[in-house]
């Protein structure tokens, strides 16, 4: 009996401990004289609750008692809440008393939602209280007279906590900040005037609005560096020149081919044309054959005919020789 009664004392004794620790997660006794001696009015019903909504009672009964500590009114619904809605419950508690102190305009709700929106509110706060500086990559534009200026500009901003929800990000802020870089610098007359007076651009820049819609507000733009970049109008006429010398080689090849096709043309209409000589004068001996046969042309006509030839031939050939007389003459004469 004394085994079995040990045995039994045992048992009890770890069921005892297994009960306790169960008491103990679902009731944190501890939480709950903490937050009373803290002033925070938190029930034991409400931490009950909480373990079994699965919701931590320590981060919502720590963040309470911070709140409180630090003046705000706060309600263990309202962090209960926001927790099992995904949100951050320290940083919101944060950033609230941060707010506070720096006499930031944040509500609860404001401070929630953004939060919820992905945003770090706690570091929003801290950016509205101390400006962040965004500095720009290198911006590259051209100036009216064709010279490229590469500039980089630190943008200084602060956070507008009244369009952290559904206002744009840095990125925004850096696209239109490049814009208004390229624009003032396009609008120059010569690159040397940039150089002489660079706060022109941040001037020029700062008047359009650019934090418009965004997460946050521009408070200075200045140029950190600014240098000279290509000669973009040279090479811009560079490459038209060399468009327009290759549109004029093209048109004179074209100009070419249409003169050797029109060549190729005339020499076949030569020959077409010698051609039909040939035939006219194949149908001759034809013409002269017809005319014997029908008593128009006589013997006696035409041997007077080919008398006329012989002659005609004759003082052809005289001809020639004088010209190559006179031609060999003139020679000699140049040569002595």
């Amino acid at each position: 009996m004394e085994p079995n009664s040990s045995l039994f004392v045992l048992v009890a004794a770890f069921a005892g401990i297994v009960l306790l620790f169960i008491f103990l997660y679902f009731v944190p006794v501890n939480l709950w004289i903490t937050a009373q001696f803290a002033n925070v009015r938190v029930g034991i019903g409400e931490l009950i609750g909480m373990r079994i909504r699965k919701v931590p009672p320590s981060v919502i009964v720590n963040s309470l008692i911070t709140a409180t500590k630090a003046g705000l009114q706060l309600t263990t619904n309202e962090l209960e809440t926001h927790y099992l809605a995904g949100g951050n419950v320290p940083a919101v508690i944060r950033a609230l008393i941060s707010a506070d102190k720096a006499n930031i305009s944040l509500s609860f709700k404001q401070a929630t939602a953004i939060d919820l929106a992905g945003r770090d509110v706690f570091e929003a706060v801290q950016i509205s209280v101390n400006p962040k500086v965004i500095n720009t990559p290198n911006v590259a534009a051209v100036a009216a007279d064709g010279i490229q200026l590469i500039a980089k500009a630190r943008v200084t901003v602060r956070a507008n906590i009244a369009q952290l929800v559904g206002g744009a990000g840095e990125e925004t802020i850096l696209a239109r900040v490049g814009e208004g870089i390229v624009t003032s610098i396009g609008s120059a007359a010569t690159h040397k005037s940039v150089l002489e007076n660079p706060d022109k651009i941040s001037k020029l820049v700062l008047q359009r609005g650019l934090d418009a819609g965004t997460a946050f507000e521009i408070l200075s733009i200045d140029i950190a560096d600014i240098d000279v970049g290509a000669n973009i109008g040279a090479k811009l006429q560079i490459d038209q020149a060399s468009a327009d010398l290759k549109v004029a080689e093209a048109k004179a090849e074209e100009r070419r081919a249409m003169a050797v096709a029109l060549e190729q043309e005339m020499k076949a209409k030569n020959v077409e044309m010698r051609a039909k000589v040939v035939e006219a004068e194949a149908e001759v001996p034809k013409a002269l054959a017809e005319a014997f046969r029908s008593g128009q042309l006589g013997v006696m006509d035409y041997y007077r005919m080919e008398n006329i030839k012989s002659d005609t031939s004759m003082r052809d050939s005289i001809a020639s020789s004088d010209k190559d007389s006179k031609d060999s003459g003139s020679g000699k004469s140049e040569k002595k």
